[in-house]
């Protein structure tokens, strides 16, 4: 019989990976998308055809829970959320709503509509913030630095109080920073790899960043979405923290990026005070050995070859080839799960 799969967020760059991987599984795969007039499907064109949108929005209760019922899933992964930290500053109120409400109401919805599926939530290195030991496990104490990370914190714990309340197979992945050519423009990664491509080609001469010195643990996004489906596949539901265990600093992905698209990064980088965060997380670190034990889960890109295939693909769009968004399709599936 085939499985179902429903998936909040398969606009964004994990829920596309996610459902490749699915459908190379042979899932039937189902997206839940908002009904606005500026719809993003980018990302899941190559598999529109494939997959079942349906509307729905983590603001409304009644739309998830009509979602759940007429899918009947027997998996769902919450990957939706306001996940733009810097953003969660200008927008707190809209953050805790999705980002830490809406989980709640997935998670309401699972339990009154289809109470028997598996549930992952998208949990995030962000909760750690200001770190209370290195590297982070999934015992480390949290001490979000942000609204977004706050959020997060909650979506984390309501999961745990589903799990322990109503016995539901309701788990978090623990995501430290995963990248892509799939993510999105605002974030650090993206906002480099695609300005260096800018300059390259002409269309823009500097690059302008905040605090260089700020540490993160690195990965691809095609290899953490396996871990999010292997979470599903086990006898219990348990948490894991999914990292690399390298920590390098934003001037190691500025530079690595000018250096892939053979610039000198001095006489194009830009300090502007206006991108510090009011509060920020000085360094992120994985300790992923309980994932590694149980699952013998091993990333398969480096961060010098994340940069490179984010820089390369940036360099495919910027120059007008028209097929950007599929090259970054295809240079994943050299890396991931099927097509993932």
């Amino acid at each position: 019989m085939t499985r179902k799969a429903l998936i909040t967020g398969i606009t964004g760059q994990d829920g596309s990976y996610l459902a490749d991987l699915l459908l190379g599984k042979g899932y039937e795969v189902h997206g839940l998308i908002r009904r606005t007039s500026t719809s993003d499907l980018n990302r899941i064109a190559h598999i529109q055809n494939q997959i079942n949108l349906v509307p729905g929005d983590l603001m409304d209760q009644h739309s998830l829970t009509t979602a759940i019922h007429e899918i009947q899933p027997d998996e769902v992964y919450n990957l939706a959320a306001q996940s733009f930290v810097p953003a969660s500053w200008s927008q707190p109120v809209l953050t805790g709503e999705l980002t830490g409400m809406g989980v709640t109401r997935v998670l309401e919805a699972v339990r009154l509509a289809k109470p028997d599926a598996k549930f992952y939530q998208a949990s995030s290195s962000e909760m750690f913030g200001k770190v209370q030991q290195s590297p982070q496990n999934e015992r480390t104490p949290f001490y979000p630095r942000s609204p977004y990370g706050v959020a997060k914190v909650y979506g984390h714990w309501i999961t745990v109080n589903y799990r322990e309340s109503y016995g539901m197979f309701a788990c978090s992945g623990i995501l430290f920073n995963h990248e892509s050519p799939r993510r999105g423009l605002e974030f650090v990664s993206r906002k480099v790899t695609n300005t260096v491509a800018r300059i390259k080609l002409g269309k823009e001469t500097e690059l302008r960043m905040g605090n260089l010195d700020a540490h993160r643990d690195w990965g691809f996004a095609g290899d953490y979405v396996e871990m999010m489906w292997l979470m599903l596949q086990q006898d219990q539901p348990e948490d894991y923290v999914i990292g690399t265990g390298k920590s390098p600093s934003v001037r190691d992905l500025v530079e690595l990026a000018f250096a892939e698209a053979e610039l000198e990064t001095e006489k194009h980088l830009v300090i502007d005070p206006k991108f510090f965060r009011p509060a920020e997380v000085d360094k992120l670190l994985a300790d992923s050995s309980k994932a590694k034990s149980r699952f013998g889960w091993e990333p398969s890109v480096s961060f010098k070859e994340l940069v490179a295939m984010m820089v390369s693909a940036d360099l495919d769009r910027e120059a007008g080839s028209g097929n950007g968004r599929a090259q970054a399709g295809a240079k994943a599936s050299n890396h991931a799960p099927p097509a993932g």
